[in-house]
């Protein structure tokens, strides 16, 4: 079992974040990672900017968002997922930095509301605005399992209007194609210079941005690395988490959907992870080395802040 991350291509800003194998941390798909942790620190460090999509095919899922969705709701078949019957992870309005770090930086999950207001970067993120910001910029897409090795290089144009479909829970991760990393996204600085990160950090480390839009019922199987948050633009993330001490049992490259459909059934309920599915415009945040794994509910758009 592997883990996965993202990097930015940004020059001279903090150091790659690499991949690596089970019980090592990595950012990225492609090499053997370095661990991750970190101490306290105010917020300040400058981030690196990357942007990652998810691309999966045959629709099979639609789930029912709000009506704010940006466009981003395409067609689909009803919902075969849900939200989980009882959120297990605490949703927290107004936290300080105080309790974040006494309570949550290094020993458990929180969902963050109400902490930066990011609507004039959810605005941007709508995709006929995004498709007439970038719609002529070529985008490369990796193979979506643990370890990531075909590219396929085309305009993010192609990708929204041909390949942004719900997932196929019969695809394997090595059929399913996003878009993380392996790009030099300087040229999406306009949208990322709008967007307000949580204002809390980590001593000794950098945070590194990375902008996701997904289709209904995608999403990564379960990894760990370096502490983060990831916070819901647009649509609905459930996510599954469990600490470090506790490996799940799950397959590098099978999706998350199916998993939820065959193996999740099967666990105890002492077995099962935290779970919660995070809305549109909270973050959650994950301590460092905690295993998770993501399914996006409906055609998503999200951001996350990798603290490496």
């Amino acid at each position: 079992m592997g883990t996965r991350g993202g990097r930015s291509a940004f020059r001279g800003g903090p150091k790659e974040l690499l991949p690596g194998r089970a019980g090592r941390c990595c950012h990225d798909n492609e090499a053997p990672g370095r661990l991750c942790g970190g101490g306290l620190m105010a917020p300040g460090a400058r981030p690196l900017l990357l942007l990652a999509v998810w691309t999966l095919a045959a629709p099979v899922l639609r789930g029912a968002g709000d009506t704010g969705d940006g466009g981003w709701r395409g067609p689909g078949a009803p919902a075969a997922v849900a939200e989980e019957e009882r959120c297990a992870v605490e949703r927290r309005a107004d936290l300080s930095y105080a309790e974040f770090v006494q309570q949550y930086a290094f020993s458990r999950p929180v969902i963050l509301q109400r902490l930066t207001d990011n609507s004039r970067f959810r605005a941007l993120c709508s995709r006929e605005r995004l498709l007439a910001s970038f719609g002529d910029s070529v985008v490369r897409l990796s193979t979506a399992n643990t370890y990531s090795y075909r590219k396929v290089d085309l305009p993010f144009q192609d990708y929204v209007e041909h390949l942004l479909h719900p997932q196929d829970p019969s695809s394997l991760g090595n059929d399913t194609l996003y878009f993380f990393g392996d790009n030099d996204f300087s040229e999406w600085a306009s949208l990322f210079q709008h967007y307000s990160p949580p204002p809390f950090s980590l001593l000794g480390t950098t945070a590194a941005y990375s902008f996701g839009i997904a289709g209904a019922g995608s999403g990564v199987p379960f990894h760990w690395h370096g502490p983060g948050f990831s916070e819901v633009i647009y649509g609905r993330k459930r996510w599954f988490l469990y600490p470090p001490e506790k490996t799940p049992e799950f397959h590098p490259n099978k999706t998350t959907l199916a998993w939820l459909q065959d193996v999740y059934p099967t666990l105890a309920p002492s077995e099962r992870p935290l779970e919660c599915t995070v809305q549109a415009g909270e973050v959650l945040y994950f301590p460092d080395r905690w295993w998770h794994a993501t399914l996006n509910l409906d055609t998503s758009v999200f951001i996350s802040t990798f603290l490496g």
